[in-house]
C-alpha cells in the first residue's frame, strides 16, 4: 500500500478549495491533461470526471468517481484505468498549525494492477505520489499566496459556491 504525506504551506481551506476544484484536477494529479465533469458535483460523493491521458501517439480515457466526501478532511476516489483496473485513493487533510498536511493513500482494487501490484509496482506509485503532492503544494501555496486567498478559499470550501466546476 503506497502512502506518502506533505506538508503544505498553505491552510486545509485553501488545500481542500483545490481539491474540490475538478478543473485543477489536470494540474495537480499525473497524468490526465485536462478533465471534464460527467455526473454530479465535484467532490460530492458520486460525482465523476473524464479525463485522457496521453501515452505517446495513444490517449487512455480514464474516470475518477468519488466515493467518499468529508469536506474539508478527507476525499476517497476511485480511479478507473480502463483495462489496468481500478485503484482507492485516499487524501486526508489535517491541520499543522497554520498549514496543512496532506496523506495519500494508495493501491489497487480490482483488475490487472492488482493483479500485477508488487514492490516495483509500489515504488513506481510512490514516485507518482511524491510527484502529485509537489504539484498540489505548488499549486495550493500560489493560491494561498494570492490576494484575496482567504476569500477564495472560503468560496471553494462552500459546496454551493463558485470554486466548483
Amino acid at each position: 500500500m503506497a502512502v506518502r504525506h506533505r506538508l503544505i504551506k498553505a491552510s486545509p481551506a485553501v488545500v481542500w478549495g483545490v481539491l474540490a476544484d475538478s478543473g485543477a484536477y489536470p494540474r495537480w494529479v499525473v497524468g490526465p491533461s485536462a478533465a471534464e465533469p460527467v455526473r454530479g458535483q465535484w467532490p460530492q460523493t458520486g460525482a465523476a470526471i473524464r479525463y485522457e491521458i496521453p501515452l505517446g501517439p495513444l490517449r487512455l480515457s480514464n474516470e475518477t468517481v468519488v466515493r467518499r466526501c468529508e469536506e474539508g478532511a478527507a476525499l476517497e476516489l476511485e480511479a478507473h484505468a480502463g483495462p489496468l483496473g481500478t485503484a482507492r485513493i485516499a487524501i486526508e487533510l489535517r491541520p499543522w498549525g497554520e498549514h496543512c498536511l496532506v496523506v495519500v493513500d494508495e493501491h489497487p482494487l480490482q483488475g490487472a494492477g492488482g493483479a500485477l501490484h508488487n514492490v516495483g509496482f509500489e515504488l513506481l506509485i510512490q514516485l507518482r505520489h511524491r510527484t502529485m503532492l509537489h504539484r498540489l503544494a505548488r499549486l495550493c501555496e500560489q493560491v494561498a499566496d494570492a490576494p484575496g486567498a482567504a476569500v477564495a478559499a472560503t468560496a471553494s470550501a462552500d459546496p454551493g459556491g463558485a470554486g466548483h466546476a
